[in-house]
């Protein structure tokens, strides 16, 4: 669960038809790319993670092979809260068992079957939990206090409510730095609409249209005509050190 705060944030959003998940893109260098951190598991199912990546594919991997199968045996799309149930009694057999690790990863999973909209958190330890609204990962606790204020109104949201609300609980993840399209990735999935991630043409349309930038910052005061700084100080350090032969003390 350590893990999970450590990495790069994740952010969920539900209203009655759509789902939507963001997350912000962290690369561990200037010279590198970042990693995927959204998925698509079927076309009614889509996974958002946080925390360590390779475990992350490995139960996306796991989820498409239990969409598939149930696909084939059905010819139907599995529930949501199914796949749920079967991902976290996965996750928590590795809790018990002396020979395995956990799963160091949370998973945001948006999915929409005959019974709506779901959001859907899995801990490590095996726990799951639905939400409205949601954010994991690093200074998420930002984007959770965005959420909580908002959140009663998610329910009736269209879906480009949906989209700008994600927006802005991302750009409070990111602590001053500017919100562009090359750091945060948005998938949507909702009714009559299959799952899938917006590219960054997209998102930068969608953050300019909403106007989602943080507000500068007032410039610093100017200094009054005729008094360089540092001039007055400069001089009373020097009669402070003619009184006396003591030097004044530098603050």
């Amino acid at each position: 669960m350590e893990a999970v705060k450590q990495g790069s944030a994740a952010i969920g959003l539900r209203s009655k038809t759509h789902v939507v998940l963001a997350c912000v893109n962290k690369s561990n260098s200037e010279l590198s790319s970042h990693q995927k951190k959204i998925s698509k598991v079927d076309d009614h199912i889509g996974v958002a993670i946080a925390g360590l990546t390779a475990d992350g594919r490995v139960l996306s991997r796991y989820m498409r092979s239990e969409c598939i199968n149930y696909s084939y045996c059905f010819e139907s799309v599995l529930p949501v809260g199914r796949l749920i149930v079967q991902l976290t009694d996965k996750a928590q057999v590795c809790t018990q068992r002396s020979w395995k690790r956990p799963y160091g990863v949370g998973l945001l999973v948006a999915g929409l079957d005959e019974s709506g909209a779901h959001l859907y958190y899995n801990c490590p330890s095996g726990n799951y939990f639905e939400y409205q609204a949601f954010a994991i990962g690093s200074r998420s606790q930002a984007a959770r206090t965005y959420l909580e204020r908002r959140f009663v109104s998610f329910t009736g949201s269209s879906r480009e409510d949906l989209i700008k609300d994600a927006l802005i609980a991302t750009r409070e993840t990111l602590q001053g730095e500017k919100l562009r399209s090359s750091v945060c990735t948005v998938a949507v999935v909702g009714v009559g609409e299959p799952f899938h991630i917006l590219d960054q043409e997209t998102i930068q349309k969608l953050i300019d249209d909403f106007e989602i930038v943080r507000e500068e910052k007032s410039p610093p005061a100017e200094p009054q005509p005729g008094a360089a700084p540092g001039q007055g100080s400069s001089a009373d350090q020097g009669a402070g050190a003619d009184q006396g032969g003591v030097a004044s003390m530098d603050i």
